[in-house]
């Protein structure tokens, strides 16, 4: 299927529109999000009777600043949230570290799928991991997180901002741009690109965004017909991790411009671990919290996990921690 490239006006009427980046990651996502609805409802199997449209968002607009420079999170959801809320699309698929930890009225993320591998990937043509770039190394990257936790384990690596979608990315370090990059691995995988993973980093050496590897369906609210339609499609595990996670990253925003990260994960019979962390853009100083919540029933709770994590990385940090840095994991760098 072709997708149709939304031009603010409404064209034909298929039973469904979805809304999308159009990045291949991107893409590919609404792809597999068209894919699922059609497995779980046969009406919707048809030759076209889901289209997605290709929405170009102010992220995908600046490509030569640093996001944290241009306005942070949002940025790759602003357009495709107001071609929604205005009722050009049906729903929208973003990958979930994109979105916003406060939606626009009216919208809600009705949908999260199960979550891809959340660990971050290291790239290179130099070196089989970190720790074996030569010193001085130059690592491209446009996270702060992942900078952060960089120049943390490598003080002495050169950390340049390295933008551009996944294939982008790879080709500039083919070109020798910089030594090694970092990506996330859910993208690569669904990309089919696994094998251009050097190495995927352990969690404890590189925390990830919050909510990576997770996709997203947004909705709006009073829309029952799409949110009964979406049902199917949630995993409850993946759903109970992402509202932890983001419940720590509220409890940071609006008070602090600075890298952030968290995981939390289902343990076999223990219950869940949240796992956050905050850091200095420089790496210089960095603090960690983790919980464990063996009774964790639902989303309340998960959400209640996350801001006790959030508030103690607020008091371990200090005031003064939370000045003049900048956003968590630009977003859309996947």
């Amino acid at each position: 299927m072709r997708p149709w490239r939304y031009t603010g006006a409404m064209t034909t009427t298929p039973q469904l529109r979805i809304g999308t980046r159009g990045s291949p990651l991107a893409l590919t996502q609404a792809e597999m999000v068209r894919d699922q609805l059609a497995q779980v409802h046969p009406h919707l199997a048809a030759p076209e009777s889901v289209e997605i449209a290709v929405i170009k968002t102010s992220g995908d607009k600046f490509l030569d600043r640093p996001l944290a420079d241009i306005g942070g999170k949002g940025l790759f959801t602003k357009e495709i949230e107001e071609a929604l809320g205005e009722g050009h699309i049906h729903m929208a698929v973003h990958s979930m570290k994109d979105v916003p930890t406060v939606l626009p009225g009216g919208l809600v993320i009705s949908c999260i799928p199960p979550r891809e591998d959340p660990r971050d990937a290291f790239i290179s043509n130099r070196a089989a991991d970190i720790e074996e770039l030569p010193h001085g190394a130059v690592v491209g990257t446009a996270s702060l997180r992942r900078a952060a936790q960089l120049r943390n384990l490598r003080p002495d690596l050169v950390v340049e901002t390295l933008r551009g979608n996944v294939q982008t990315r790879l080709r500039k370090l083919e070109e020798g741009v910089a030594a090694a990059t970092l990506l996330a691995f859910a993208g690569l995988k669904r990309l089919g690109l696994e094998n251009c993973a050097t190495t995927v980093l352990e969690t404890d050496l590189m925390l990830p965004a919050v909510a990576q590897g997770a996709i997203g369906i947004e909705c709006r609210e009073e829309d029952a017909a799409i949110r009964e339609l979406l049902a199917p499609l949630n995993h409850s595990q993946s759903e109970i991790c992402v509202a932890a996670e983001r419940a720590m990253l509220a409890a940071l925003d609006g008070s602090c411009r600075t890298p952030i990260a968290a995981l939390a994960e289902y343990e076999g019979g223990k219950g869940l671990n949240l796992r956050g962390l905050v850091a200095r853009p420089d790496g210089s100083r960095l603090h960690r919290v983790s919980r464990d919540f063996t009774s964790c029933g639902g989303i309340a709770e998960a959400r209640e996990l996350g801001r006790d994590a959030g508030e103690e990385l607020l008091r371990a940090a200090g005031p003064g921690f939370f000045n003049g840095g900048s956003p968590d994991d630009s977003p859309g760098k996947n």
